[in-house]
């Protein structure tokens, strides 16, 4: 197969070469990497295994950002309007415009193959680095992926950036930027268990993310402390928006209704499940106690105020970008193969008026 290099890098593949190795014209596989023309299904199936075989990047530029111009910085998140990773992304877009770096945000839609697809994108595109927030999806063919695009990025002189999730398994050249989220569900759970709950419904999150699946554990892990019986059945899984939350709470009302304490996933799903909680005519926390996680502004502005887990967010955003411009400031010799760096955040509880004793009887 025919190769040519490039001053300075390895070398790469070329659109003839994808052609080559596909059996078609170099004329279709421009068709098919454009998308502005009508090709067979069959042909893009066939066009696009080999680009993903031979790691082929359609701008060359991607391939090396030391040609000058202002570096940028792609922000990944689930949805632009959720509170939480809002906060994260106006950290990194703080950090990065007192450098004279540019910001330019993407959304996933909670969709993991749509995130790998704009993490390719922006591999293409040149980007100084991509910060991914949020969650992982916890299945080995996404973890792979994943990691395969680290080493891409890495080789095109980019940087991948985990905030608010595990580290990609083995030798991958990435930062992660995460808090202790495990330690704050163990320390949310403690408080309500301290109070003297021991029938709670917990609302983790999605049972795929491992944001959700952390908080799950921790929980568990407190109810372990106390030497209290853990339930499965007062754990219900769903997303993190208001609709799940009342809908969990409504639910375990019919099914389950000795619960004393609800423990949701985040400040949202909590606000919903306060909604539940008043249309069945029980009142916050006189007969049921109720705790989030993340403290975005929602969380004081409820009515409790609601005790909750403070996670610093912006900050996180802020450490996410330093670490990539201490990584391009410390030299190829740093950048290049590098093994990344885990950087944890701490959280603790902010206790408010929406936590009491069970009450007896």
């Amino acid at each position: 197969m025919s190769q040519r290099k490039t001053s300075g890098d390895p070398a790469r593949a070329t659109i003839r070469d994808v052609a080559e190795r596909a059996g078609v014209s170099v004329a279709s596989v421009s068709r098919v990497l454009s998308g502005n023309y009508p090709v067979s299904e069959d042909l893009r199936r066939r066009v696009m295994k080999v680009v993903r075989d031979l790691d082929y990047v359609t701008n060359a530029h991607a391939r090396s950002l030391a040609g000058g111009g202002t570096p940028t910085v792609a922000i990944l998140i689930n949805n632009i309007t959720g509170a939480a990773f809002a906060h994260v992304a106006k950290g990194v877009e703080g950090a990065a415009t007192l450098r004279g770096w540019l910001s330019l945000v993407g959304t996933t839609g909670d969709d993991p193959e749509r995130e790998l697809a704009l993490v390719n994108l922006m591999r293409q595109q040149g980007v100084a680095a991509v910060v991914l927030l949020g969650g992982a999806y916890d299945y080995d063919e996404y973890q792979l992926r994943m990691a395969r695009f680290a080493r891409s990025l890495d080789a095109a002189g980019s940087h991948l950036v985990l905030v608010g999730r595990p580290p990609l398994e083995g030798d991958v050249p990435a930062t992660t930027v995460d808090y202790d989220n495990e330690g704050g569900a163990y320390a949310m759970a403690s408080h309500l268990l301290s109070a003297g709950h021991r029938r709670v419904l917990i609302l983790p999150g999605p049972a795929e993310l491992t944001t959700a699946q952390g908080r799950l554990k921790g929980a568990r892990r407190a109810f372990e402390s106390y030497g209290v019986p853990f339930d499965p059945g007062l754990v219900r899984y769903g997303p993190y928006d208001d609709e799940h939350g009342y809908a969990a709470v409504e639910t375990a009302l019919h099914d389950t209704p000795d619960f004393t304490a609800v423990l949701a996933g985040t400040d949202v799903v909590a606000a919903g499940a306060m909604q539940a909680l008043r249309a069945a005519g029980l009142r916050v926390p006189d007969d049921v106690s109720i705790v989030g996680y993340d403290d975005i502004p929602l969380a004081s502005q409820l009515t409790p105020q609601l005790t909750t887990v403070h996670v610093p967010y912006e900050e996180m955003g802020r450490v996410a970008l330093r670490a990539v411009a201490d990584r391009r400031e410390g030299g190829a010799g740093r950048r290049k193969g590098a093994d990344g760096d885990h950087l944890i955040l701490g959280t603790h509880v902010v206790v408010r008026n929406s936590v009491q004793p069970p009450p007896r009887g």
